[in-house]
């Protein structure tokens, strides 16, 4: 574990399975799940009163193609920094909704490793030099950005 402090992460994913995973994985990396959040009410609540430092943010939930009102508004009001993770990176919208990046689905553990260390430095690297397979930093363009998710 790292001598940094530990991330407090929201999790926002309707898929039990895929939330609980992430989970243990993030607990292993040493960083603090502050919450699991299936629909956009429950993320953008849990967002207002346990304040996480980063959440991870499916765009499809329980409650239909909401992710990228949750990410808008966690990033905007809430000042959490947003990953999106997604099967389908062509729902993100050219303006990002304020995310920072996305990880594809299925994701990998270095994907999700790459993206930590992207947020924790601050967005200071080039987005060419974070890029994966799995994870992209939004300061690629966006029509760049789609081509390598899809």
């Amino acid at each position: 574990m790292s001598s940094e402090k530990p991330l407090r992460i929201l999790i926002v994913e309707d898929e039990i399975l895929i939330a609980l995973e992430l989970e243990s994985l993030l607990q292993d990396l040493g960083h603090e799940v502050v919450g699991i959040a299936a629909s956009s009410e429950e993320a953008l609540s849990v967002g207002q009163n346990l304040k996480p430092d980063l959440a991870f943010v499916d765009v499809h939930l329980a409650d239909g193609p909401t992710g990228v009102d949750v990410a808008r508004i966690l990033s905007m009001n809430h000042r959490v920094t947003v990953l999106f993770m997604t099967a389908n990176a062509k729902r993100i919208p050219e303006d990002f909704a304020g995310a920072r990046g996305v990880i594809a689905k299925p994701y990998t553990e270095r994907g999700v490793r790459e993206a930590l260390g992207y947020v924790r430095a601050g967005h200071l690297r080039e987005p060419d030099e974070a890029r994966t397979v799995t994870f992209v930093p939004f300061g690629a363009a966006p029509r760049e950005r789609s081509s390598q998710i899809s």
